[in-house]
């Protein structure tokens, strides 16, 4: 009698568990869809870290390392789903470790995974950010094909967004191809100081406002004109 008692109220216990779990996920999933409506992030991760608790998903966790991420959280973006190459991640997850990890200045794992994400889908976009990395990791030749790729395939109203000045600003997607060739052009050959300021120069032409490359072309153009030392007499 005792063990039937037992059972009974274990099953009455599973029953009233699942009950609460369920009612606890409706609510969140409530809460979500509501924080969502008034555009308030920190509700949304808030909601999405309970439903990942009451019922975990990947695409779930997916989605709040990338409103992490969307929020300049990089650090709890890659703490909720890492930062290991995994090439079954989602499309979602590969962007969200490539951007934070760049944000967070590890160009060489970033650089895994936007290779992944070129690798599914070649856009000039990706495109620029792994000439970029490449650029920063010393692979040069890897750089210029990038840059190939996004000088030749860029279009005249596609833009790159830069965050160098307090104010961000906006330029031609192609001038920034340019300006990263000039970088390579450098790089190759850095006795040689003209045919990188020229290629700065075409891009400064295509975008005027170009600050980040007006800042380069002071650091070339100091280095091919030193200025004079004094002698004591």
């Amino acid at each position: 009698m005792k063990r039937v008692a037992l059972v009974f109220f274990l099953v009455v216990g599973f029953a009233a568990n699942a009950q609460t779990n369920s009612d606890l996920q409706k609510h969140y999933e409530a809460f979500y869809t509501e924080m969502r409506l008034q555009g308030d992030v920190n509700g949304v991760i808030n909601a999405l870290t309970h439903l990942n608790v009451i019922a975990p998903m990947k695409e779930r966790k997916d989605t709040l390392a990338y409103v992490y991420a969307n929020n300049n959280q990089h650090l709890q973006a890659l703490n909720t789903i890492g930062i290991e190459k995994n090439e079954a991640d989602s499309d979602l997850a590969v962007q969200v470790k490539a951007s934070s990890l760049k944000a967070l200045n590890q160009p060489k794992r970033a650089l895994e995974q936007f290779e992944i994400l070129y690798g599914r889908e070649p856009n000039v976009y990706i495109a620029y950010e792994l000439a970029d990395l490449k650029i920063q990791t010393g692979d040069n030749a890897g750089a210029k094909a990038n840059i190939d790729y996004g000088i030749t395939n860029s279009k005249d109203d596609q833009k790159y967004a830069f965050y160098e000045r307090q104010q961000p600003y906006e330029v031609s997607l192609k001038a920034a191809f340019i300006h990263l060739k000039a970088l390579v052009e450098y790089n190759n050959n850095k006795e040689n100081l003209d045919d990188a300021i020229k290629l700065i120069d075409e891009a400064m032409a295509i975008a005027p406002n170009f600050n980040l490359a007006s800042l380069s072309k002071q650091a070339l153009e100091s280095r091919r004109n030193p200025p004079a030392t004094e002698t004591k007499d």
